[in-house]
């Protein structure tokens, strides 16, 4: 969910919160935040099982419930592992006692390829003044600039949630940074910016290195614009060099050894990771919201390098988008970074047209690369398997416009939770029953903080769907369960948001094992693995300068759905895997009538006039 971000919050601050003024504004809160709590074992026990009750049958409750037990019984493995892991949490060397476990189980270990199933992407809206891709590339590329300045000199004003401020130490790893495949786990790397004042451009599938600075000095739109012109006119269809990063994690990395194995290649990838970031420039033109979506989302899986965290999109015909690489970084950031640029180009609040053109401005550099035959098997084996992973992915987007999170406030409700009782909803429409479902909690205002589980089926969303479901059930009778049920999430939420979700200190206590011990019951009953399989993996990015965005499912038989409130809109980006697609989509534009169909008569019928 997007942060605040303002300045009006530094003076209410509570005890605790010192800003060393020495780290720069970014960053000056970043020692005083508190750390990751550890909830005690009964209260996430308590949780665990509220959260496993609408999920299993009796007799399952009833086993799932002595495994609890057994698991916090004084002597039992869970105070154990309790103490190791809050001994972790009070070590001084260590900021956050999940965020080394988290980087590398959810995302340095994942040996799946990172496209589908890592990244996501942002639709931006159309720039109508500027149709030309290349005027377009380098206006964006202004405003990204612009914003590269305030995290480079850590003067970026810090995000606030509920007058908190946030951890802002992964803005370190936008830019100048790269993933690079190894094993068994990826490891990432970051250039110092100041000695690699450049970006990478793709046309064609060939890479071209373009200085965003020189002298000193950085250029201006029109010189930016006419380096693009330049590659334009230049690019030549290459070999597609890129495709290798949308490969398994594994072959990835005996690959990119052979590659780096020539100087000139590695020479090239120096200057690839390196980057500022990556500009691909499309010979796409994308037009309805899925043909974006699926362009930003992966394209043909050539023009990119799915490896950098930052990879601006511009088609042909001006349409653009953002693509991110998600392994150090979560989506608030990159959300932060593309709104403000969109909002810079919107507002025109940059001086987009100074024409000076500077008579030393070099020409851009295309970079090299020698393929051996051997390579070149090896992009084959990459394209046949891009082709295969996408193909088996549906994605639809259902730009509902109906009403947005105005008509949802008048109605007096959360809008995240409302649109997550939409989804569980259209959920229970399409298979009759409720199944485990992710939401993204942001755990941020902790030191590393990143993310939380919020689990949004409960007793009393299942309540809801079943009223629905049930023509005998009154419309009052199912106002009043839609209300308890968006209470419930409100209460997960918050306590996921402040470190005391169920999942992630489930993970603590089983990292805490010692080599040989016994893993608990608790582990090994079935409901452990199945309440964390998430059938709907969701979450929620909202601008009024997007007009999408979205990632994969996480589980083959699951769906992935990303959303957007805005004031009077609600889109959804809906993928999975041949499931019927089309039908969610249909489901959910359904579900969202109905709930507004229900809470319309809640509202205050406006007085007449005299």
């Amino acid at each position: 969910m997007a942060p605040v971000n303002s300045r009006r919050h530094q003076s209410s601050l509570p005890a605790g919160y010192k800003e060393d003024h020495s780290k720069g504004a970014m960053l000056r809160f970043e020692d005083s935040l508190p750390r990751l709590p550890v909830p005690t074992l009964q209260e996430t026990a308590k949780r665990y099982l509220k959260s496993v009750h609408p999920l299993l049958s009796k007799p399952e409750y009833e086993a799932t419930t002595k495994a609890v037990e057994e698991f916090i019984a004084p002597g039992g493995p869970g105070g154990v592992l309790q103490k190791r892991l809050v001994a972790r949490r009070e070590d001084p060397n260590i900021r956050n006692w999940l965020a080394e476990w988290w980087n590398e189980a959810a995302y340095m270990a994942y040996r799946d390829p990172v496209v589908p199933y890592v990244s996501y992407f942002y639709s931006h809206r159309d720039d109508r003044k500027r149709r030309d891709p290349a005027k377009r590339a380098a206006a964006m590329t202004t405003a990204v600039l612009e914003f590269k300045k305030q995290v480079d000199s850590c003067s970026l004003e810090p995000e606030y949630m509920k007058k908190l401020p946030m951890a802002m130490s992964s803005y370190e790893w936008m830019f100048n940074c790269c993933r690079v495949p190894k094993k068994p786990a990826d490891t990432s790397v970051k250039y110092p910016y100041q000695e690699n004042p450049h970006i990478v451009v793709i046309r064609k599938n060939q890479f071209w290195k373009v200085p965003h600075e020189i002298d000193g000095k950085q250029l201006n739109t029109s010189e930016l614009e006419q380096q693009f012109k330049r590659i334009y006119e230049k690019a030549e269809k290459s070999p597609p060099i890129g495709i290798l990063t949308t490969q398994n994690r594994d072959v990835w990395t005996d690959v990119y050894e052979r590659l780096a194995a020539s100087d000139i290649n590695k020479a090239s990838l120096e200057a690839i990771q390196s980057a500022s970031f990556i500009v691909c420039l499309d010979d796409a033109s994308p037009v309805t919201l899925e043909e974006r979506a699926r362009q930003y989302w992966h394209g043909d899986g050539s023009n990119r390098w799915f490896d950098k965290p930052l990879q601006f999109i511009i088609n042909d015909n001006g349409t653009s988008g953002f693509m991110g690489e998600h392994s150090m970084m979560d989506g608030t950031p990159t959300h932060r970074l593309n709104d403000h640029a969109n909002k810079l180009i919107f507002t025109n609040a940059l001086d987009f047209a100074d024409p000076t053109i500077r008579s030393n401005l070099p020409n851009p550099t295309a970079l090299r690369f020698q393929l051996t035959a051997d390579l070149h098997a090896d992009l084959d084996a990459a394209h046949r398997h891009f082709a295969r992973q996408t193909a088996a992915h549906d994605l639809r987007v259902q730009a509902y416009q109906a009403y947005g999170k105005g008509l949802i406030k008048q109605f007096k409700c959360s809008p995240d939770a409302y649109v997550q009782m939409a989804i569980q909803l259209a959920y229970r429409k399409f298979y009759g029953v409720n199944r485990p479902t992710y939401e993204s909690a942001a755990t941020r205002r902790f030191q590393q903080g990143r993310t939380e589980t919020c689990r949004s089926v409960s007793d009393e969303s299942v309540a809801f769907c079943a009223a629905m479901a049930d023509p005998a059930v009154d419309a009052e009778t199912c106002r009043a369960l839609l209300r308890r049920a968006l209470d419930a999430h409100v209460r997960y939420i918050g306590d996921a948001s402040d470190g005391r979700g169920v999942d992630r200190h489930l993970l603590g206590l089983k990292k805490c094992l010692g080599e040989g011990e016994a893993l608990p019951a608790l582990y090994r009953d079935p409901a452990f693995a199945y309440s964390s399989t998430w059938f709907v993996s969701s979450s929620q990015l909202s601008s009024e300068y997007f007009n999408g965005y979205g990632w994969s499912q996480v589980v083959d038989d699951g769906w992935g759905i990303a959303y957007m409130i805005n004031e009077n809109s609600i889109q959804f980006n809906i993928v999975s895997k041949g499931l019927g697609s089309e039908r969610m989509s249909f489901y959910l534009n359904e579900a969202a009538s109905d709930m507004r169909d229900l809470m319309l008569p809640t509202l205050e019928k406006p007085k007449a006039k005299l």
